[in-house]
């Protein structure tokens, strides 16, 4: 359905829902014992409580009950886990898209392009200063282990300033910087260009991420993965070997965004399988025809960046390269893909199909979260009213804090926030969301059958 659908979720769809992914005919001898052994301290009431927060069929003793929870035994019992979104979706009493944007108050919603501008200005001071104080690592009285230290705290910070670079051409994308699209398009391609990012590539398959958040079959980035896109259930079982979870973390986070994402798609949705689909092919699935020479056009500014990084290798080497730009770059990446991986993955968060998604319920269907007062400050706060953003794109994040309270007050428990600290909460998400089932109209993550 459109924007501010109101489409409701019955109880008896839910529970439709639940029979679909509720039940475990596949779960073996050891999955189960596993889960019996997870699960042994909640008593039958909490069993039952857990089964109907997530729509499935609370008939049956407890052996039944275990059997339906076992695939997301780990995220029922962790007590950092806030409580889930109710299934029933509320009636236009309570509220819907218009009340909810009328709760705010107008000024939210100006765009500035004085204001923006300034706040770049901010960022961009910063990625200058800290460069000129880097400058004098290799030349100061420090011992070697001192200046790999001050390079690597350079790179840290670097990166952190530098995702705030990119959040505002995150900002232009969505035509939030300021009121003018020239502005917004010019700023956002030349900042996006500078990160290796084709912008309006980006901007495009982006827009619709938020057109279709939540949705299994339509969703851009981190769109669940389904139980049968993992054929080897025996080998399955490697996947919850702590090693093996930091593998894969540690691939997400350095080769994710690029070439993962942006080169192979990495995490879109099946319906783009067995077609081109990176953001770099102008002929790509991802795009309409019209939009050809907008990729062209980004294509040129990365290629561009490329050149201009090409000539700085051969002017002053290709450490001094490494060092003030390319450690920065790649914790600008790791930044986006732990942000917008904690944003859309958690074993609390659902995920529609069919009739039971629609606009407002899939924005619905992301959380805010801290990543501490600093790297909140330093993202420009994309991470702590990331459901405002999702719910009021166009939004200047500068506005974002003062209407995500009043988001809040609307939406009661439909509102989602994780106080877990951002580290656990990603390896939460990374060990225990491995896929969705097959079937059902409202699916949670699992971590095995």
């Amino acid at each position: 359905m459109g924007r501010g659908g109101q489409k409701a979720a019955t109880p008896a769809a839910a529970s439709a829902a639940g029979k679909a992914t509720g039940k475990a005919p596949r779960n073996n001898a050891v999955e189960l014992k596993r889960a019996a052994k997870t699960l042994g301290g909640l008593s039958d009431e909490e069993l039952r409580k857990a089964c109907e927060g997530r729509g499935f069929d609370i008939a049956g003793d407890r052996d039944a009950l275990v059997a339906r929870l076992a695939p997301y035994a780990d995220g029922v019992v962790d007590k950092s886990v806030p409580d889930l979104m109710p299934l029933v979706w509320p009636p236009p009493s309570k509220f819907t898209f218009a009340t909810i944007k009328k709760a705010i108050p107008r000024h939210c919603f100006q765009r500035s392009a004085v204001k923006s501008f300034q706040h770049l200005f901010v960022d961009l001071s910063i990625v200058a200063g800290l460069a000129y104080a880097a400058s004098f690592i290799d030349t100061s009285d420090l011992p070697t282990w001192g200046k790999w230290l001050a390079w690597a705290t350079y790179g840290f910070w670097q990166g952190a300033v530098g995702t705030g670079v990119w959040v505002i051409a995150h900002e232009c994308g969505h035509q939030a910087f300021s009121p003018s699209k020239f502005i917004n398009d010019s700023v956002g391609w030349v900042l996006h260009s500078a990160l290796l990012v084709p912008y309006h590539s980006w901007r495009i398959s982006h827009r619709n991420h938020h057109s279709n958040t939540g949705s299994c079959e339509n969703d851009e980035v981190f769109c669940p993965a389904r139980r049968d896109d993992y054929h080897d259930a025996d080998g399955d079982l490697m996947r919850d070997v702590p090693l093996v979870t930091l593998y894969r973390l540690f691939m997400a986070l350095t080769v994710g965004w690029m070439p993962g994402y942006l080169f192979l798609n990495v995490t879109g949705p099946h319906k783009y399988n067995g077609k081109v689909n990176n953001h770099f092919n102008p002929k790509s699935a991802l795009f309409a025809p019209e939009e050809y020479f907008d990729i062209v056009s980004s294509d040129v500014g990365v290629l561009l960046t490329v050149a201009g990084l090409g000539y700085a290798v051969h002017t002053f080497g290709a450490l001094a390269v490494l060092k003030y730009y390319w450690v920065p770059y790649m914790w600008v990446n790791n930044w986006l893909v732990m942000i917008t991986f904690l944003q859309h993955t958690d074993v609390f968060m659902p995920h529609y199909r069919k009739d039971e998604w629609n606009w407002l319920r899939g924005a619905l269907c992301t959380v805010d979260r801290s990543f501490t007062p600093v790297l909140n400050h330093l993202f420009h706060h994309i991470t702590d009213t990331h459901v405002c953003h999702h719910l009021f794109h166009t939004m200047p994040f500068y506005h974002a804090q003062e209407a995500s309270k009043h988001i809040k007050e609307v939406l009661g428990p439909y509102y989602m926030k994780d106080d877990t600290f951002f580290l656990k909460a990603l390896w939460r998400s990374m060990s225990t969301c491995r896929f969705v089932p097959n079937e059902g109209n409202i699916v949670w993550y699992q971590q095995h059958d």
